[in-house]
């Protein structure tokens, strides 16, 4: 029992163990080694009582912590939002949205890419090897915008009416800043349009620059503003 193994691991670091190891017989040894733990054991016992089974206190598991945790996690899934890409039993599934309205809906996400000062200038001056860095990443964006529904799995084909990528170089810190919209007239949002163009912008300054540096980050994709929809208006930091 968990008791009783404590209690071994405490005699054999008692000194009394010390002693008992220090006989000249080994049977002798095992001998009052063993007797030496009954009566140990019978001594816990007498005064803490019996564990249980599993060698844990049964106090534990009504414990108020663990039961204020139990009552939480049942708080939160009861409060909780549905996830609309999930299904009863929890499978993935593509939302339908044939019932909903069509409106107007137009999004924007923005990144940054950390160049350092020598891809900086490189940038600037439009002498990478591969070429036009803004021109080309800012094309990628675009491309990726229309793509999105071949590279996320439940997002839905939509029809764009406007997409639109632009670059800005900070002299400041020497990054670029990644600005990307995207516009629909239907069903569904835009948000996955708009962050899917400026990550590909992103990754596409990164590919173009690699061979001057490996050291190039992308950060803060985020969405910027949303509009339309049943959820209305989103801008970050409001």
């Amino acid at each position: 029992m968990f008791a009783r193994r404590i209690v071994a691991a405490v005699a054999a670091a008692s000194p009394r163990s010390k002693r008992i190891f220090s006989t000249s017989s080994s049977y002798s040894v095992t001998h009052d080694y063993q007797t030496s733990i009954q009566e140990l054991n019978k001594e816990m016992e007498s005064v803490f009582g019996d564990f249980p089974p599993d060698g844990l206190p049964s106090s534990v598991s009504n414990s108020p912590a663990n039961d204020e945790s139990h009552l939480s996690s049942r708080n939160i899934g009861e409060s909780s939002f549905e996830l609309t890409h999930t299904g009863n039993s929890g499978e993935a599934q593509m939302v339908d949205v044939s019932p909903k309205e069509s409106s107007k809906r137009t999004a924007t996400a923005v990144c940054k890419v950390n160049l350092g000062k020598k891809v900086f200038d490189l940038v600037l001056a439009n002498q990478m090897e591969k070429g036009d860095v803004l021109t080309v990443a800012k094309i990628a964006g675009i491309m990726a915008a229309k793509q999105t529904s071949n590279l996320i799995p439940l997002c839905h084909n939509i029809g764009l009416t406007h997409v639109q990528v632009d670059l800005r170089l900070n002299h400041e810190d020497f990054s670029v800043t990644i600005e990307g919209e995207a516009a629909s007239m239907g069903k569904t949002g835009v948000e996955m349009e708009a962050m899917t163009a400026v990550s590909i912008a992103g990754l596409t300054v990164y590919d173009m620059c690699k061979a001057a540096s490996k050291g190039i980050s992308i950060t803060d994709i985020r969405l910027k503003h949303k509009s339309g929809g049943k959820s209305g208006d989103y801008s970050w930091g409001q």
